[in-house]
């Protein structure tokens, strides 16, 4: 039929890869999958469910109150206080409604435009929770990229953030979405109100919300799984999750859960980052707020896997990702890629997708960050801020190393019962760059980078005596018992699908990751050449923060650019020179600006204008293909099936088979420019399958 009427609605920014829909073997497996993820635990009881209800809605009755009781403190008529609102309203996963048990809940409360965040929320309203009998650990974080309070109330975690709107009266039916909420505000109302409206439009921008929330809740489990997330730490949260699963839901708007989690392996294995993940077009506005645009912002061409929130103003909300943790992500997906494919050949379960990454048995080299506290409190403290900087040591060593020398940072903390004071531990994993040739003898030397990013650390504003940090590096034969399930080190099970090969493939070219027994002896001669170089000491070579405050004095650094073997010398310095993290950085999201050099391209090359003291810059490995920005609109195109051929393939019955068929002959993403001309072009002509 010709009429434009039938057209199928178009949810995202390019037209679907696929209109197929579920057959008999999709449903099969949608219902498997559903029935593992409840016996995972991953819904929450309707005990709790009316728990969380009760406590929002003594949070909405205690707000209110706080705002009535300042409109009567500051003189207004009696009319005024009786219409004195303030509304409560929530995002993330309990928003989007893929919270599990014991999840926290993000709130935004909205008051007028006299009630003020400084003054009023982070004190008066703080004096207010800190008086109620059912809320404990009460933590007001004001200098936070996002000023949060966090709390919680009857056992439950709270995260509460405030908006003053420019309004004297909030009614009760406030839409946030509406752009008008954000005349006259400040940025950092901005970012308080981006949370809601950027969960409110992803709900509307998939085409079926209940296949979206359990394609997420999988993906979501699967990721905690495998180790990428986080993001504080360079991975991804659970709004970077979120977009990238509605991105895959507007693709293939008919699937169901089974198949969106394999088509989202399927597109993000061939995904050509850093061009864009958007679910709508970046639309610019009269109001002047900073949106993503490479064009006009040198700092976001040197972003490695945009993720573009749909609210305005437009973000990146992945700026975390590093080189080294977006190499991590593309390996699991990898994995599950290629899981999938055997569960559609029905050899394999849905158990072999979400099986643990063996993170302790994947490298040979690791550095140990043990954080120290006089007690449970100050722990609490002081890990939040060594956590949130930790990314900074990833990029650290990326840049002071060439890129030579990548991490793993994995995003688990552990505790050494043994201890007697207040203790926990991160671990990452070091291996040099794919690729790059062995030379005996070479070594890494981060000594001057460690010490940086200790210095950095101890400016914390709230340091306390007893607060103390230790960097040290451990091979993978040195890793403490504590880390194992039952204070134990498990025999090395076989590597699932690619991931052994993967393995073997490096262990033949530096020997840092684990090898299949076949290798072992190999590796044995491999492990006499590394301790002939420097043998193994059973006591860590560790650098320990010294007294705080401390006196830095400027060390110049030793990276040999062709470094390669994993070896670390030891420190013989306690402090270096280098750029200082600001004592008021966000515990709650680093601000991307505080990382990120300003950058230009010539070509397919970004380097940096801010520099270390030996001309290093800044942040390495920004030589990769910047978001593709044509000099004319001209040359976009876009390729898709005509209407004939879909509803012709659409009455078949192999839907693996035709889904195979259409692929080959879609543009898999089109180059599409939004409002402000930037490109999306993420997926090879072709995709592969």
């Amino acid at each position: 039929m010709a009429g434009g009427s039938d057209a199928p609605k178009q949810y995202g920014i390019t037209k679907p890869l696929s209109l197929l829909g579920p057959v008999e073997a999709d449903l099969q497996r949608t219902a498997e999958l559903e029935k593992f993820l409840v016996e995972a635990g991953l819904y929450e009881s309707p005990e709790e469910s009316a728990k969380r209800e009760e406590v929002l809605g003594k949070l909405d009755q205690i707000v209110k109150d706080w705002v009535k009781q300042l409109t009567s403190q500051r003189g207004y008529t009696e009319q005024m206080v009786e219409e004195a609102n303030a509304v409560l309203f929530t995002f993330g996963s309990y928003r989007l409604g893929v919270h599990g048990p014991g999840a926290d809940i993000d709130t935004l409360c909205v008051g007028p435009s006299y009630v003020n965040r400084e003054e009023d929320f982070f004190i008066v309203l703080h004096e207010i929770l800190a008086q109620t009998e059912d809320v404990t650990e009460l933590q007001p974080v004001p200098d936070a990229h996002v000023p949060v309070m966090k709390f919680k109330f009857h056992g439950i975690s709270i995260d509460l953030l405030y908006a003053s709107v420019s309004l004297l009266v909030v009614p009760a039916d406030l839409d946030i979405s509406q752009g008008s909420v954000l005349y006259e505000v400040d940025e950092a109302t901005v970012r308080s109100l981006n949370g809601c409206r950027v969960a409110d439009q992803i709900l509307r921008l998939v085409p079926n919300i209940e296949n979206f929330r359990t394609a997420l809740r999988c993906l979501k489990y699967w990721a905690k799984r495998r180790g990428v997330y986080s993001n504080v730490t360079g991975f991804l949260g659970g709004v970077n999750w979120a977009l990238l699963v509605a991105r895959v839901c507007q693709l293939y708007p008919n699937a169901v859960p089974s198949m969106l989690v394999s088509r989202f392996f399927r597109v993000f294995t061939q995904w050509r980052w850093p061009n864009p993940v958007m679910l709508c077009s970046i639309e610019e506005d009269e109001l002047g707020f900073p949106i993503w645009d490479p064009r006009k912002n040198p700092r976001d061409k040197c972003h490695h896997m945009p993720i573009i929130t749909p609210a305005y103003p437009c973000m990146n909300s992945s700026y975390n990702v590093s080189t080294s943790t977006l190499r991590v992500m593309m390996e699991q997906f990898q994995f599950g890629n290629k899981v999938c494919q055997e569960i559609e050949m029905n050899k394999a379960s849905w158990s072999a997708l979400f099986e643990p990454f063996q993170f302790f048995e994947a490298y040979k080299n690791y550095l140990q960050v043990d954080i120290i506290a006089e007690d449970d409190e100050d722990l609490r403290l002081w890990k939040g801020w060594v956590e949130s900087r930790l990314r900074q040591l990833t990029l650290k060593i990326e840049r002071d190393t060439y890129g030579m020398l990548q991490c793993h940072p994995y995003p688990h903390e552990y505790a050494d019962p043994s201890r007697q004071c207040a203790h926990c531990a991160f671990f990452m994993g070091l291996s040099r760059k794919e690729g790059v040739k062995i030379q005996e003898g070479q070594q890494f030397d981060i000594r001057g980078t460690v010490d940086e990013f200790r210095h950095e650390i101890n400016l914390y504003m709230f340091w306390k005596p007893g607060m103390e940090l230790a960097v040290s590096h451990v091979r993978r034969k040195q890793i403490p018992a504590y880390v194992f399930p039952e204070g134990y080190k498990r025999p090395r099970p076989s590597r699932h699908v690619n991931h052994q090969q993967q393995s073997n493939k490096n262990d033949a070219e530096d020997g840092t990751a684990t090898r299949s027994p076949d290798s072992q002896l190999k590796r044995k001669h491999d492990s006499a050449r590394t301790d002939d170089a420097e043998p193994v000491r059973s006591a860590k070579r560790s650098s320990v923060s010294p007294a705080h405050p401390k006196t830095s004095s400027p060390q110049s650094r030793n990276v040999d650019e062709n470094t390669c073997n994993g070896q670390i010398k030891r420190s013989s310095s306690d402090a270096s020179g280098g750029s200082q993290a600001s004592p008021h950085a966000s515990e709650r999201s680093p601000d991307p600006a505080a990382s990120s050099p300003s950058c230009t391209t010539m070509g397919a090359v970004c380097s940096g204008d801010a520099t270390s003291k030996h001309g290093i810059p800044l942040v390495e490995n920004c030589a990769t293909p910047t978001v593709a920005v044509c000099t004319t609109l001209k040359r976009v195109a876009e390729k898709v099936v005509s209407e004939l051929v879909v509803s012709e393939r659409l009455g078949s019955t192999n839907s693996a088979e035709l889904l195979e068929s259409m692929e080959k002959d879609v543009l898999a993403e089109t180059v599409h420019f939004g409002g402000n001309g930037v490109a999306q072009g993420g997926l090879p002509e072709e995709l592969e399958v």
